[in-house]
């Protein structure tokens, strides 16, 4: 009999353990395109499949700032996943930190870096660039979720940095819009991890494309959902 996990780290292991178990095995196709099936990378279980619907949150560094940790940090305590993830969702968006995606040129780079591989690497159905995370409802093909997130966020990261020095040849009054500083590595822009919940049937896809298009007005960003 095994003994219980002690640490939210060895329950997390456990959890992955247990959910590869049950899991059909790759074939060796997927083992060398690099999916991982259940995993964890220290924080948050992770699903990675080809064929999967997923919902993808991902959000920048400074989005749960240090200095208000005791309005968000009892929130990772959660334990049931699905309530965790809708009461984070619903922290970020009071919009804390530099809100960098506010920046149109920002943000216009995160929805082209979406868009790139849009029906070529996977299939977007539905997205959202909010000021300091974005959502994506995407449908995996041949290319595996971490590695699709992976590329979006280096794409922003790394171009966010030269769209500094075109800021700064700009008239002054556009010099308050935030953006990274030159150069800022991967890291100090994004959070390391993201969210991904996987579809399970249309009803729930559904569910996921209204929550996304109507993220900005729920966050009185716009008056009624972008469609």
């Amino acid at each position: 009999m095994n003994r219980p996990p002690r640490t939210k780290r060895e329950y997390l292991r456990q959890l992955v353990s247990e959910k590869n178990r049950w899991s059909r095995p790759f074939t060796d196709e997927e083992k060398a395109l690099g999916f991982l099936g259940w995993h964890e990378r220290g924080y948050l279980p992770h699903c990675d499949y080809p064929g999967l619907v997923q919902f993808v949150t991902f959000r920048l560094a400074d989005s749960m700032p240090a200095s208000r940790r005791a309005e968000w940090e009892h929130l990772l305590r959660i334990e049931d996943v699905r309530e965790k993830r809708t009461k984070l969702e619903d922290y970020l968006d009071r919009g804390f930190g530099e809100c960098q995606l506010r920046n149109p040129r920002i943000g216009q780079l995160a929805e082209s870096a979406l868009l790139h591989f849009h029906d070529q690497r996977y299939e977007l159905l539905a997205w959202c660039v909010m000021p300091n995370h974005v959502h994506v409802l995407v449908h995996v093909w041949q290319t595996p979720l971490w590695k699709m997130v992976q590329s979006w966020k280096i794409y922003v990261a790394t171009r966010a940095g030269r769209s500094q020095v075109a800021e700064r040849r700009v008239p002054a009054r556009h010099e308050s819009e935030s953006a990274p500083k030159q150069g800022s590595p991967l890291r100090s822009f994004w959070q390391r991890e993201y969210w991904d919940t996987f579809m399970r049937d249309e009803e729930q896809e559904n569910r996921a494309v209204r929550y996304i298009e109507s993220n900005p007005a729920k966050a009185h960003l716009c008056r009624e959902p972008q469609h």
